[in-house]
């Protein structure tokens, strides 16, 4: 197999990637020596997840680099780019949420994901928080105690947070730096592990509500102080002197790979992270790439230790920070209690991940079969509306029998009517006019949640831009349950067996297609959120927005209001579509 392909490879480092019959990437890696790395998949034994991954591939490339750090670079960044169905991938496209403290120009307490942001004097990150709940009610409780800066623009007058004691004014008084140094010492000392601070603070607080006989506020933070005191109690136990750092760990057997981070901050063991995955070359390879994109999508510790058979050079010339390990010690005993956590995780959840692969791939594997393609990734589209009006698709993605939520779309459709036909003509153009033009990889099939017209929308939209790509429709019977697949070129409804891997794998399809589009629909509806329905109302713009915001107050003093108050604000037709929304929305 690929006798004269592979006897033009050189003995040089690179990274290869390897294509099926579709030209899609299904695996990128690298090698000290290509030559030597891609024989041995062709010419060696290969079993597992290695051995389907082979099976699939139709033709490979490669790219020579000069050194292997070169070609380890090179990899990530095609992993990335491609995000190929054999690489070792991330649980999701999310970071950990850390708290993020401002100092100036005013000083701010929030929670953050996204840490694209230059090195900044101002800013101070906590984390990460492994409980993302955690953290809001941690931001939420220190900007009730504390007077921070809490609008995200700057008011021409104090707003109701001066009012209550919960902000000093900062956008219309001079604050002495001297009163903003004292909460600000107080709040970083608390996240750097003074617990006492806050708690000492929300006793005040309480005593204070008591004797004013504000008996239900004084309730309310009670509650949160007993909160706090859960919170920090899972991290009484202090493992270094006010260190930070990640310990990293892998426990691989059965061709799954499960690995452990125990996240340390300020010495106490704040979280950790753990994941379990087949893998489908060497997997101390594999692991380092793990690590390398870990650490392009959460903020990096001071230091970092991982076991000694790790590649630490490629490693620290890739994270910008300190890439440890450790022979004795404390730091030794903490790399250890992580590979005791991988293995935990990894006799307790391997047969559980090796049958939902089983499942999942097997019943990807039955549709292939059953439609005559080869599928890898499917696109699934859902309509919702209220009542006829401001109509919203969602697009769930399925690659290899698995859901691939960084991938998932949400579109408000611009047609204000209850057409299913043109709605889905509308998304369907949205989703491939885009794709061609970005160069998007493109799905094998395309399923809507409909019938007959579904599809021929559908069809219409793709033939008109070219696309030859297999449509589907996933109908309901009367008790609103998956009955029938059906053929988008007949148009006749497959024979599946209700009882089959094939059956419940596209009752899950369907399921979760409507149910992330109608969580976006009820995100645009929420009745606590003036802002968001204001945004699906045509002819409401920002500065309309901002003065219905300001005589309202909320969607409940909105909804109290006849056509005739709403015309103050609004031209009559819009006011009359506001109203008309208003009606709709239940209370």
């Amino acid at each position: 197999m690929f006798k004269e392909e592979l006897d033009l490879v050189p003995n040089k480092p690179g990274s290869y990637q390897m294509y099926n019959n579709n030209n899609i990437i299904i695996y990128v890696g690298k090698a000290k020596n290509l030559k030597k790395r891609l024989t041995s998949y062709f010419r060696g034994t290969n079993t597992g997840k290695t051995a389907i991954m082979v099976s699939e591939i139709a033709y490979f490339k490669y790219i020579i680099t000069t050194t292997e750090l070169e070609s380890f670079i090179l990899e990530l960044n095609l992993i990335k780019k491609y995000n190929p169905k054999y690489n070792i991938l991330l649980k999701d496209d999310k970071s950990y949420p850390y708290i993020e403290y401002t100092k100036k120009p005013f000083p701010t307490l929030k929670v953050t994901r996204y840490l694209k942001i230059k090195k900044n004097k101002d800013k101070v990150l906590f984390g990460p928080y492994v409980n993302s709940y955690a953290a809001r009610r941690i931001v939420n409780l220190i900007n009730r105690l504390y007077p921070l800066k809490k609008c995200n623009t700057m008011p021409k007058e104090v707003c109701l947070y001066y009012h209550i004691h919960e902000c000093l004014g900062y956008c219309v008084k001079e604050i002495p730096n001297e009163e903003i140094l004292a909460i600000e010492k107080e709040i970083l000392s608390f996240l750097r592990g003074n617990e006492d601070i806050i708690k000492n603070k929300l006793l005040d607080k309480i005593d204070y509500y008591s004797k004013e006989m504000n008996y239900e506020l004084a309730l309310e933070l009670k509650n949160e102080l007993e909160y706090i005191e859960v919170v920090l109690e899972k991290q009484k136990v202090q493992f270094l002197d006010k260190e930070d750092m990640d310990v990293i760990n892998y426990y691989f057997n059965n061709g799954y790979l499960a690995i452990e981070i125990l996240f340390i901050r300020s010495g106490k063991l704040i979280g950790t992270f753990n994941d379990i995955f087949t893998v489908t070359d060497n997997y101390l390879e594999e692991i380092e790439a793990y690590i390398a994109l870990f650490y392009q999508k959460n903020e990096k510790p001071k230091e970092i230790y991982l076991p000694s058979d790790l590649n630490l050079d490629n490693l620290n010339n890739i994270i910008d920070t300190k890439i440890l390990t450790v022979s004795r010690g404390k730091k030794k005993k903490l790399l250890l209690m992580a590979k005791d956590n991988a293995k935990i995780n990894h006799e307790n959840n391997f047969k559980k991940a090796q049958n939902k692969l089983d499942r999942t791939r097997g019943a990807n594997d039955e549709l292939s079969a059953l439609l005559g393609i080869n599928i890898t990734r499917i696109d699934i589209f859902d309509n919702s509306n209220l009542f006829g009006s401001f109509s919203v698709s969602g697009m769930v993605v399925f690659i290899d029998g698995m859901p691939h939520k960084n991938k998932y779309r949400k579109y408000k459709i611009l047609l204000d009517k209850n057409d299913d036909y043109n709605t889905m003509k509308e998304v369907i153009y949205r989703r491939y006019y885009r794709a061609l033009m970005e160069k998007d990889i493109m799905p094998e099939l395309i399923i809507v949640d409909g019938g007959i017209n579904q599809i021929r929308a559908a069809r219409e939209v793709l033939d008109s831009l070219n696309l030859n790509i297999k449509v589907c429709g996933l109908v309901k019977n009367n008790q609103h349950k998956t009955s029938d697949l059906i053929d988008g070129n007949t148009l006749e409804a497959y024979k599946i067996d209700k009882t089959s891997k094939l059956f419940h794998y596209l009752t899950r399809i369907q399921d979760e297609v409507h149910r992330y589009t109608i969580n976006y629909h009820k995100q645009i509806r929420s009745k606590g959120s003036i802002a968001s329905v204001l945004d699906n109302v045509p002819g409401i713009g920002p500065k309309r927005k901002k003065e219905l915001i300001k005589a309202f107050g909320s969607v409940k003093n909105m909804k109290e209001k006849n056509i005739e108050e709403l015309n103050k604000y609004l031209p009559i037709k819009t006011a009359e579509k506001l109203y008309k929304y208003l009606k709709q929305i239940k209370n």
